[in-house]
């Protein structure tokens, strides 16, 4: 018998246990119901990921159910929230058990990881189009945000740039000696939930890295009104986007290229001993409106900006 709506929801997507304590009613009615603390506040954000789109037809299914809910974490990590809660839409063009129980497991097993409860959603039929409502609790009045980066701040970046870029170049037929390490930053992102806590009280602004730092720290240029000059030496790149610049000439990859889920964040120079996070200073946030690059003993301007829909 072919599963109906109710029952794919019963068998894929109900093996969690409830745990988080602000979930007071999970999967099961029309809402759940959330409590927040005392002193907190409720960060939330959607992303919605279109086949063909944000992801390419015949995505294994277990690695896309891990990016569909890391890409939402990597969000409340970037505002230093918490996470706690998640809701789950799904549009299906058919029900494909095999792809629905891959798909669950690489999803729920990341919401493991962070104690994240899926508590609701919705399935329909259509295109396949999957998006995600994620919910987060950070302290009253501390949420890191775009808009309070200040002249002299320290730009610091957690991980390495461009390896997600370099992943999809290698999907898309760029020939790498050691693609894995690359492939896996494409598609298994692994947010930064720790380093998003942990810049609380510490951090003035700060975003995730979803289309590129050009275009990402533009946000927090534009929103803060100031500009940035970063230094090329001090970027942190792999080996394997080395030899992929060398290889190419296409040094502006790192920077425009998006899906590398890091933080990229500002702090002042008075609190950047405080940092206890994993990261690199890239630069400095500057009076001048722009952003510009120290690269080859010369500071250009940098225009390039990274994936835009509609654009």
């Amino acid at each position: 018998m072919p599963l109906t709506e109710f029952s794919l929801i019963q068998r894929f997507f109900t093996r969690q246990r409830v745990k988080n304590p602000s979930t007071r009613l999970g999967i099961g009615d029309d809402c759940a119901l959330l409590s927040v603390p005392d002193g907190y506040e409720l960060a939330v954000t959607t992303d919605t990921m279109v086949e063909n789109v944000h992801f390419f037809a015949g995505t294994d299914p277990e690695e896309l159910g891990h990016k569909l809910l890391a890409v939402n974490l990597s969000d409340l990590a970037s505002m230093g929230a918490k996470p706690i809660s998640v809701m789950l839409a799904l549009t299906l063009p058919k029900v494909d058990e095999p792809w629905l129980s891959g798909f669950a497991q690489g999803f729920l097993a990341l919401a493991e990881r962070y104690s994240v409860d899926l508590i609701g959603g919705d399935t329909t039929s259509g295109p396949l189009t999957l998006t995600v409502q994620a919910m987060g609790l950070v302290p009253k009045g501390k949420a890191l945000r775009r808009s309070c980066a200040k002249q002299g701040d320290f730009i610091y970046l957690t991980g390495s740039l461009g390896d997600a870029g370099l992943g999809l170049k290698i999907i898309r037929g760029y020939h790498c000696a050691y693609p894995d390490a690359a492939l896996t930053r494409f598609n298994r992102p692994n947010p930064q939930v720790a380093a998003g806590l942990a810049l609380i009280g510490i951090a003035n602004a700060c975003i995730d890295l979803s289309d590129g730092l050009a275009g990402d720290l533009g946000h927090i240029l534009e929103q803060s009104r100031v500009g940035a000059r970063l230094d090329w030496e001090a970027l942190p790149l792999s080996d394997a986007v080395r030899a992929y610049i060398y290889g190419t000439g296409d040094w502006l990859m790192p920077l425009t290229a998006g899906d590398d889920y890091e933080l990229c964040f500002t702090v002042s120079p008075e609190k950047a001993a405080l940092l206890t996070v994993d990261c690199t200073k890239i630069g400095v946030i500057e009076a001048a409106p722009g952003l510009r690059l120290y690269k080859s003993g010369a500071v250009q301007p940098l225009t390039s900006k990274g994936y835009e829909h509609f654009s």
